[in-house]
């Protein structure tokens, strides 16, 4: 299960370079939970595909770029630096990501942990 969970999220890690929101959410159970610390929890797939087109309006591109992973059973850590460019600006985030994976493969829970006030640094 560790090898098959940490490929589902290297799989979706690199699917937002496509900046193609089908595609993303296809890893996604219907009930699952995204939690992008610190703004509010998404739930379920429909307020998690309303965040994720919020947050890919405007953006020409971006990369996850995983720099360390850690799996025990289903769930995945990773360490990784979250790069776009959005609005006229570049933004580059280190972020550290949970991911709970079912045993079909698909995200139920995920979460990331960033310094919000860099992220503000960079956009203003």
């Amino acid at each position: 299960m560790a090898v098959q969970a940490e490929k589902v999220v290297s799989d979706f890690c690199g699917a937002w370079s496509k900046l193609n929101v089908e595609e993303i959410m296809s890893f996604f159970t219907d009930d699952a939970v995204y939690h992008n610390i610190p703004m509010p929890v998404a739930k379920g797939k429909d307020v998690i595909r309303k965040t994720i087109e919020g947050l890919l309006k405007g953006t020409k591109s971006i990369k996850f770029e995983i720099l360390h992973s850690a799996t025990a059973g289903n769930v995945v850590m990773n360490e990784r630096v979250d790069s776009f460019d959005a609005g006229g600006k570049h933004v580059s985030l280190p972020v550290m990501g949970v991911f709970e994976i079912t045993d079909g493969g698909k995200i139920k829970a995920w979460r990331d942990y960033f310094d919000l006030e860099m992220y503000m640094k960079q956009i203003r």
